[in-house]
């Protein structure tokens, strides 16, 4: 499988969660218990609910602490950067909520230090693939603070108002991520914002300095429109999947989608993320095909030249079959399927390698099962394919062949190592 995000009006942790539980709401249960599992307290409650701004619906990732005296925790807790010494990070702003309403708050007490945070994780009864998730992106946001604020990373602090909701966020992401399994990512270009960021301290520019950090070498664009884009758990996020910069040139075949609502609204565009999950099931490829007919090139020579064809770089397979040809003369239909780029190279290398006087060719599409092959305790090679009805093994008759020439030995050998593939395989 491989995961797209489309990053329109910006990313957010809770952007993140809300977008993949659109195309996943099955995992809606699993974040729930892996948020008790973190050891959150039972006044943070999660909630996965529809919304509609009236252009696109889609889903929003709301967490509250209704154990607070606030009614909407959400508008206290996106405050970024709010002065050093004071809280150097709130992992994200929920969607890009940034009024940074402080009144009310005392904000020099109750902090956090990461070493803290990161034992309290480390200790808790979350799944270890989802744990290590959690704390490597929470590790991101922490070393990207320690450089703005030139802090020891251990010693970059959470505030209290900041840590349930974000503990929230970044373990629902890191289950999310770990329960779907993505062989890769892709982004988009991100939208740069514009303006700043008031805090305790004086005025921040946008993109926000931890976010700049954490966003070194990926591509962004200026859409014109003001305000924060991507936050410091959106960015860390990022920088955790190390996603490549597009879906790449063969075609796939969409499986899932979904679109994460934040909470600000932006003039003339929806505020959402937007999760492409292309699987590779039946992945897509481009192919080129070069054919042509031989009839007058011994089988001797036609089979040399087909091997030095077939070894050549860019050839995927070669083929060629006994047909017909005019005065009912047999010859023989050959095929050769290259990479799109090296049909003109392969094919002068045809030309050169064989009588042939003409090539026909064309660029196909193909549906390819994803396979890979394994070695069996045997030294037998196994080519496991996966098809939608289960996954078949397909030993390799030369490994087999080479310990006894017996029909019924080998068929035996070769029965053994595709169980055992298999066995490996589940």
């Amino acid at each position: 499988m491989h995961i797209h995000l489309d990053v329109l009006g910006g990313i957010a942790g809770d952007m993140f969660v809300a977008a993949m539980l659109g195309a996943w709401p099955e995992l809606a249960d699993t974040v729930e218990t892996n948020l008790r599992l973190a050891g959150l307290e039972a006044d943070v409650q999660a909630a996965f609910l529809a919304h509609d701004d009236g252009v696109l619906t889609g889903s929003r990732f709301d967490v509250r602490n209704v154990g607070s005296e606030q009614e909407n925790p959400r508008a206290h807790a996106d405050h970024h950067h709010r002065g050093h010494g004071d809280v150097h990070h709130h992992a994200h702003d929920h969607g890009h909520h940034h009024e940074h309403d402080h009144q009310g708050h005392d904000h020099g007490h109750h902090h956090t230090h990461w070493r803290d945070l990161r034992a309290m994780l480390d200790g808790s009864a979350l799944p270890e693939d989802v744990k290590r998730a959690a704390i490597a992106i929470f590790q991101e946001l922490a070393q990207a603070e320690a450089a703005v604020h030139g802090t020891d990373v251990d010693d970059v602090t959470f505030h209290e108002v900041g840590n349930w909701d974000s503990i929230a966020d970044i373990v629902a992401a890191a289950t999310l991520i770990e329960a779907v399994g993505a062989e890769s990512w892709s982004v988009g270009s991100l939208p740069l914002g514009r303006g700043w960021v008031e805090t305790d301290h004086g005025r921040l520019p946008v993109p926000a300095p931890a976010t700049t950090l954490l966003l070194r070498g990926f591509a962004f664009h200026d859409d014109g429109r003001h305000g924060e884009r991507v936050t410091p758990t959106g960015a860390a996020i990022l920088r955790y999947l190390a996603p490549s910069s597009g879906t790449g040139p063969s075609p796939r075949v969409l499986d899932r989608t979904g679109i994460g609502f934040g909470t600000r609204r932006l003039p003339g565009m929806s505020n959402v993320l937007r999760v492409l999950a292309f699987s590779n099931e039946a992945a897509q490829q481009q192919v080129g095909v070069i054919q042509f007919e031989i009839d007058d090139q011994t089988g001797e020579e036609l089979a040399v030249a087909l091997d030095h064809i077939r070894a050549a770089d860019g050839v995927i397979d070669v083929t060629q079959t006994p047909t017909f040809g005019k005065k009912g003369r047999i010859m023989a239909s050959v095929q050769v399927l290259v990479r799109p780029d090296a049909i003109d190279v392969i094919g002068l290398l045809c030309l050169r390698q064989t009588t042939t006087l003409g090539l026909r060719s064309r660029i196909d599409t193909r549906t390819v099962l994803p396979r890979r092959a394994v070695t069996t305790t045997d030294g037998i090679r196994v080519k496991l394919a996966d098809r939608p009805g289960g996954p078949t093994a397909k030993a390799e008759m030369d490994d087999a062949q080479t310990f006894d020439q017996s029909h019924k030995a080998r068929a035996e050998l070769r029965r053994r190592a595709e169980a055992e593939a298999l066995e490996q395989k589940a």
